[in-house]
């Protein structure tokens, strides 16, 4: 018994965890205000990544395309590329950022989107918007190497590089959430402000869930500005909330600027969320506040409510972004469940992962991790293998395994589009804890109640 870490044996993918580099690029730069993203790709690289986002978060976005055609992949497209900036810019006079985010198709046929950002910077910008501040920012996201996740990170560091400037010290913290939901954002906001913690909250996307205002004025869009990420390089610290996220830019900012920095764990689940606020503590000298106490002893109580007698014990599977699957490993241990099979889709080498390490040290019963996973790892064990569950977290994608398989499932993670609102709820912090463990139970509750399987213990509870 114990926790193996092992690749996927098999070649091949049967539908896949996650999707590719430039989607991750592109969720990055919704983040930051007054940014549009140029895909140098075919259309579909822009269209099926704002259809996914559209599905999840039910608003739309602005994000370009260079609509790379058959000549272009053949001959070389970066005619388009020049010819996208000069649109963008022109049809969107408040544009002040504008990345380049290349594809697979750009990276195999060799584009230099490097010297074709050095060639409009010295003839388009200066001769046509000589009188605006406009930043072509190169992102290379090749989609046959790493996944969503690693395509974030990537886009995250450039856009950091780029940016960040020495001055003198701001007296702030530089908050990296990585690829998270609104309620999140608001969830880590505000255990900031209890904390009275001046922070810098990078790439966060709380105002992507906009308002329907009377004038139609409202849209959807992050608010990471240009001046706060120039002061990222003038922080009293650095925490990134996931590691597989922000870590290129959290140490190229350490490396660079001697800027203190921590990165994790997730905090997701009562332990992770203490040591996020006290290395909030540590980094600002700031004083865990009574208040957060006692939202503490609330969340502990209500996972008291439901822990010993419905979930300790349930086995679990769990899948998506690796620091989500790991953050929720740890909560459901910790709750006395049984995360016996992750599954984590991409081939980033998880072996030095302290987290990793903790749970192939401690686990006491069988557990697999499994790297550049796909759905037929979960399938396959349910259908072939003998597997036994009683809960599956995860997103969307995989909610056809569930029904399948008359497994429970509550819906965590991106994308979630067969669930209203749930971009709206934290699963991190204590209101994180106390949505996630409440939802499991009652994920539980209902399986009981439609199998007709010991649902008369909800009459006596």
């Amino acid at each position: 018994m114990g926790c193996e870490l092992k690749p996927k044996e098999r070649s091949g993918i049967i539908n896949p965890i996650f999707t590719c580099q430039p989607a991750g690029a592109q969720f990055a730069s919704i983040g930051i205000k007054d940014c549009i993203g140029i895909v140098h790709g075919g259309q579909g690289c822009v269209m099926f990544v704002r259809l996914i986002f559209s599905q999840h978060f039910k608003e739309s976005f602005e994000i370009a395309s260079s609509s790379l055609h058959e000549d272009g992949a053949v001959f070389g497209a970066l005619d388009r590329v020049e010819e996208a900036v000069d649109v963008l810019l022109t049809r969107y006079p408040h544009v002040k950022v504008v990345p380049i985010i290349s594809t697979c198709s750009t990276e195999v046929i060799g584009d230099d989107i490097d010297g074709c950002v050095t060639k409009l910077e010295n003839t388009l910008l200066k001769e046509k918007f000589a009188d605006r501040e406009v930043h072509l920012i190169p992102v290379h996201t090749p989609s046959f190497v790493g996944s969503m996740v690693t395509g974030y990170d990537v886009s995250v560091k450039d856009y950091v590089k780029h940016f960040a400037t020495k001055t003198e010290p701001n007296g702030k913290l530089n908050l990296f959430t990585g690829w998270v939901n609104p309620g999140d954002v608001k969830e880590l906001k505000h255990l900031l402000a209890a904390m009275d913690v001046d922070a810098t909250v990078l790439f966060e996307i709380e105002s992507f869930d906009s308002p329907m205002m009377p004038d139609g004025s409202a849209v959807s869009h992050g608010e990471t500005t240009i001046e706060d990420l120039q002061g990222t390089a003038n922080a009293l610290g650095t925490i990134g909330v996931n590691r597989y996220e922000v870590s290129q830019a959290a140490a190229y900012l350490e490396k660079e600027f001697e800027i203190p920095t921590v990165i994790g764990p997730t905090p997701i689940g009562i332990r992770n969320t203490d040591t996020f606020l006290r290395n909030v503590s540590r980094l600002t000298g700031k004083p865990i506040p009574q208040s957060l106490v006692v939202e503490r002893g609330i969340a502990l109580d209500a996972l008291t409510d439901v822990t010993h007698m419905f979930l300790a014990d349930k086995r679990v599977a769990i899948y998506g972004f690796p620091d989500l699957v790991i953050g929720l490993a740890e909560f459901c241990l910790d709750l006395e469940m049984k995360p016996v099979l992750l599954l984590l889709g991409d081939d980033t080498t998880y072996d030095s992962d302290p987290r990793i390490q903790a749970l192939q040290a401690g686990v006491d019963f069988d557990m697999e991790i499994v790297t550049n996973a796909d759905f037929w790892e979960l399938e396959n064990r349910i259908k072939n293998e003998g597997l036994e569950l009683d809960l599956i977290l995860g997103h969307s994608k995989g909610r056809f395994v569930a029904i399948d398989n008359q497994i429970p499932m509550l819906r965590v993670g991106f994308p979630v589009y067969d669930r209203a609102g749930f971009f709206r709820h934290p699963v991190m912090g204590y209101a994180g804890a106390t949505w996630l463990a409440e939802g499991m139970a009652n994920t539980l509750f209902t399986d009981m109640e439609h199998k007709k399987n010991r649902e008369w213990i909800l009459n006596v509870w």
